[in-house]
Parts: C-alpha cells; structure tokens; sequence
C-alpha cells in the first residue's frame, strides 16, 4: 500500500513538472515573438522643407466703425406727425427725416409776433413822444425792453419749431425706422440711425511690442466675410496714445475707401499688417504640426536601425519654434532645415521611432493664399 502511494506521488509530481516545463517555454517563446514584433508602417504623406520669403506681419481681429455715426434722436418731446425717409435709403445732409406736431407752438407763435407788433408801434409812438419832450427818457427805455422782450418770445418760439423738425446732421445711409406717426416720443428717442460708410473706419489692436513698427499711412489689409469675400486695402489713420492696462495692446485705426458700402458699421473682419521686413522662413502646411501643451512638433523622415540591427523608413519627433501663419502655411522659426522631409499628415497616429508608409498621392493643402469654395 504504502509502495503503491509513493508511485502515486512521483507520477504526480512529474506530470506537473511536465505541465510546468511545457507552460514555461511556451511562455518564453511568445515573450521572444512580442520582443521581435513591431507595428505595422503607418501611412502618411510628406514634404520636403525650404525656405520662403515670409514677410513678418500681424493678424489682428478687426471691427468696422463708421467716420460718422448716429441715432437721429427727438430734440424735444411731442408726437410724430410726419416720416419722410424710407428705412435703408441713403439720406443727404439737411434732409428732413421726420417731423413732430407743433400746432400748439404755431399758434403761440402768432400771439407772439402779434404782440411784438404792437410793442414796435408803442415804441415808434413813445419815440416820437420823447422827440417832442411829451414822455420821459425812463417810459421810452421801459418800452424799448418790451419791444425786444417779444422779439426774443419770437424767436424762441420759432426755435422750439425748427428742434422739432428732425434733419439728417450728414450724408450717410439709413437703418430701419424705430418709430410711427402717431407716436409720443420723449426728448432723447431714437429715430433712425444714421451711418456714413464712405470712406469707413476699421479698429483693431496690436501687441504693444509691435507699435513701434506701425506709422501712421502705412497700408494694411482687411477680409471679411459676408463682404463679397474680398481683399480691402487700407492705411493706418490712427494710433492710439495710451496702452491697455489689461492686455498691454494698443488700438490702432484704419481708413478704407467704401464707395460699394460692402463693409458696414460692426462687421467682423480679419486685419493683418506687416511689422517688420521679410525673412527666410522654412514653411510647412499647417496639418504637419502637432500642436500640444507641453511644446509644438513636426515628424522628420530618417532611416532609423531596429536594436536587431535592421535598417526601415521611420520618424524622428522633432519640437519646433513657431512664427506667424498665412494661409494654410506656417513659418518655422527653429527646428527643421531646409531639405528635411516632413510628414504632412497622420501625424496625431505617430510616435517617436515609428515606422511610416509614404504614399503623397493626395497631399494636404499649402497655400498662402487659399481661396475656399464654400466661404
């Protein structure tokens, strides 16, 4: 019995070194295969880097301001009694715009100039009176007061008419009417606005480092959508004098030729102005860098050797110094040499040291200038 139990045993413990022996190569051979394995190439499209006279300019978020602009108010309260402007024409300085009731002054008007006709007669009459030695020197003054007390009420009254008749204080183009006939405005309401659009105002802020590169007349040029897609040529008019305290940047004006009326007061548009001269710059399509919080990136093609010594096509992750944008290029301010070859695109797919596939039968776009279809 106790023999039989020994070979129980000893069978046991050999079946399970077997089992462990087994388990244990195959272990190491599947470590042995993973080592060895590599990922396969990714596929990417590539440039070859040079140089190109990059000019140095500033691209600033813009608003178009009109030269003149205002809402034509109410001087005096009262109630709309004539609208002689149709919203969205054109208006010419001195234009009649709208009219308010003035009955009530017309007629106090009349009493007016009724009594100054009479104290003009009283004081004809007293004059005569006072050449004769008939009246004082004292009743011809008091007379003389009153005379010129009803010319005043005259012209007051007359006044307080014309404040009432509302007239384009400049030539512009005109929105929509914000009131009816009929209506009771308070002194101070709005009308319509009025906004001269040519030639127009375009401001914009610049980094407090670049204003000493700016002058006055100097060319510039703004885009904006909405505005027939268009390249409008300006110059600085303007130049603040003081820096804001909270962004350190500096408003500068612009002046532009209008005579279309395409760009309109509070517009959005994209300034952009040189702050420098031109340089040598390496320019690569936007999509080849990769953009990241810790530092900006390119890949650089290489043939790079495996550790078991075989030699692929491969990439280098290379941290880069950017410049400005125009485009859909950016300029290389440090980093990559003329001659390099860049990967262009997939590069969010790439890591340090990994294989890549080139195939540039579709290369991404490298424009300075593009023009999109559907803007």
């Amino acid at each position: 019995m106790k023999k039989r139990m020994i070979l129980m045993l000893t069978a046991m413990v050999v079946f399970v070194g077997a089992i462990g022996l087994l388990k244990f190569m195959q272990i190491r051979a599947a470590i042995a295969q993973g080592a060895s394995w590599s990922p396969p190439p990714e596929a990417v499209t590539t440039i070859v880097a040079r140089t190109e006279l990059w000019p140095s300019t500033h691209r600033a978020i813009g608003s178009v301001v009109a030269v003149q602009g205002v809402d034509v108010s109410a001087d005096l309260p009262g109630v709309v009694d004539r609208i002689s402007f149709v919203s969205g024409r054109s208006a010419r300085k001195g234009e009649v715009l709208a009219t308010l009731d003035t009955k009530q002054e017309r007629a106090q008007l009349a009493a007016a100039e009724a009594q100054m006709k009479l104290d003009q007669i009283n004081l004809a009459r007293f004059q005569e009176l006072k050449d004769k030695g008939v009246t004082s020197q004292a009743e011809l003054d008091r007379t003389t007061a009153e005379a010129q007390q009803s010319e005043a009420k005259v012209g007051e009254i007359r006044a307080t008419i014309e404040r009432k008749t509302l007239r384009a204080p400049f030539t512009g183009a005109l929105g929509i009417r914000k009131v009816n006939l009929g209506q009771y405005l308070q002194g101070g309401d709005p009308v319509v606005s009025l906004q001269s659009l040519d030639p127009i105002y375009v401001d914009f802020s610049i980094p407090q480092q670049d204003v000493e590169k700016l002058r006055v007349g100097q060319a510039l040029h703004v885009s904006a959508e909405g505005a027939g897609g268009g390249d409008f040529v300006g110059r600085i008019s303007a130049i603040n004098s003081i820096v804001d305290s909270a962004t350190r940047n500096m408003q500068v004006q612009a002046t532009f030729d209008n005579p279309a009326g395409l760009l309109r007061p509070g517009m959005f548009v994209e300034a952009e102005v040189e702050v420098g001269g031109a340089g040598q710059w390496v320019a690569l399509p936007a999509s080849a860098i990769n953009y990241a919080p810790y530092g900006d990136s390119i890949f650089i093609v290489e043939t790079i050797k495996a550790p078991d010594g075989r030699a692929y096509q491969g990439v280098r992750q290379q941290f880069v110094k950017l410049g400005s944008a125009r485009g859909d290029q950016v300029a290389i301010l440090d980093g990559v040499a003329p001659g390099d070859t860049v990967v262009t695109s997939g590069v969010f797919k790439l890591r340090n040291g990994g294989a890549i596939q080139i195939n540039n039968d579709v290369q991404p776009s490298n424009n300075p200038a593009p023009r999109p279809e559907d803007s």
